[in-house]
């Protein structure tokens, strides 16, 4: 039977709280300690988990196998290298690192200590992402030429380090790779042909609280991921304005709507038919491809379910430790989305689409 993965976790906001409550009780994994430069954020760890007084200690430490990464965006470069030299194996929290120059230097470490490195992009396991995935793959839909990875905020404003720019802050930073991740992680044997881009900073001085990406891929789908927190609404108990995928086929359309997601596949028992040289007039006017349908035109179908949830990535990183499968989020596709953030960033500073594979 496989020892235990003796695990410490570096930074203790809000990711590392998430770790440590994950990983306290995880099979094949034994916690053993946390550090945070800021002495007051370690007062709530947990009884019998160790309090490091430093990275430094934490680094020394013969008992911790592997180091969890949940520090500032901007700290993940020097501190991958110091694991790396430590000879620590490493899981870092997305988006890795604040340019590609960085990733560099961290594999350059990586490999020269011969140190396991992978990174949490643990929203690959998203209910959400995953329903909209297993219909995309299903191929019910036909030929899928478009799809739409949606998410707007209800509140207006982000928080703590995320709104400086020195500290990695940003929507494109946070929650933009993981969407554009999961969108390339959908097909990914796609090659991605051109990005376009619109980046706002609407209500923030610093940091940008808004992307509209647009993605073209050469299987024919158009990705469109659109991100706001200022995009304000009075529905959130409904779901309409928290989280949304759209998946349109020429077989029909899916919707999924929410994080633990509510939709339907909807279809047409069939199309409209053309009327050249005559006007055809209905309820809703001379034109029928946006009026009311007729009664029992559209029809519904339910999304397929699916059963994933975050811990799903740790199982699959003991397997992969073990060396039993390989790690689920490699780095060549971590370097893709930094390429795909880089691309994004030229085509908002530009205003030009800009070709990319």
């Amino acid at each position: 039977m496989a020892q235990d993965i003796r695990i410490a976790i570096i930074g203790h906001g809000f990711m590392g709280h998430e770790h440590e409550k994950m990983l306290s009780d995880f099979p094949g994994i034994k916690l053993v300690g946390i550090s945070d430069r800021d002495p007051k954020q370690l007062e709530d760890v947990k009884e019998g988990l160790k309090r490091y007084s430093s990275n430094e200690e934490l680094f020394a430490d013969p008992e911790v196998d592997v180091v969890i990464i949940a520090a500032n965006n901007n700290q993940h470069r020097d501190l991958v290298v110091q694991a790396a030299n430590a000879k620590k194996d490493i899981i870092c929290e997305k988006p890795v690192a604040m340019s590609l120059k960085e990733l560099d230097e961290m594999e350059e470490a990586v490999k020269k200590n011969g140190v396991k490195f992978t990174v949490h992009q643990q929203r690959r396991f998203d209910p959400d992402f995953r329903t909209a995935k297993a219909v995309y793959d299903s191929g019910t839909l036909g030929d899928v030429y478009s799809i739409k990875n949606q998410l707007y905020g209800f509140n207006g404003n982000m928080h703590d380090w995320h709104v400086f720019v020195e500290e990695g802050g940003g929507m494109l930073y946070d929650w933009g790779v993981h969407l554009l991740d999961q969108v390339c992680f959908m097909f990914p044997g796609a090659k991605l042909k051109s990005v376009y881009a619109d980046i706002r900073n609407v209500i923030n001085k610093e940091v940008d609280d808004y992307f509209n990406i647009l993605l073209r891929f050469d299987n024919n789908v158009t990705a469109n991921i659109e991100l706001g927190t200022y995009y304000l609404a009075d529905k959130v108990q409904d779901k309409w304005f928290e989280r949304h995928w759209f998946v349109a086929g020429n077989k029909g359309t899916a919707y999924v709507d929410g994080f633990f997601p509510e939709g339907k596949i909807v279809r047409t028992t069939h199309l409209l038919t053309n009327v050249g040289g005559k006007r055809t007039m209905t309820a809703a006017g001379p034109t029928r491809s946006f009026g009311p349908a007729p009664d029992g035109t559209i029809v519904t179908e339910p999304l397929p379910q699916v059963n994933t949830e975050h811990k799903n990535y740790f199982e699959h990183y003991i397997k992969a430790y073990h060396g039993e499968e390989e790690f689920y989020v490699k780095i060549p596709e971590v370097r893709r989305v930094l390429r795909l953030m880089d691309a994004v960033r030229e085509s908002g500073r530009t205003g030009k689409s800009i070709d990319f594979e």
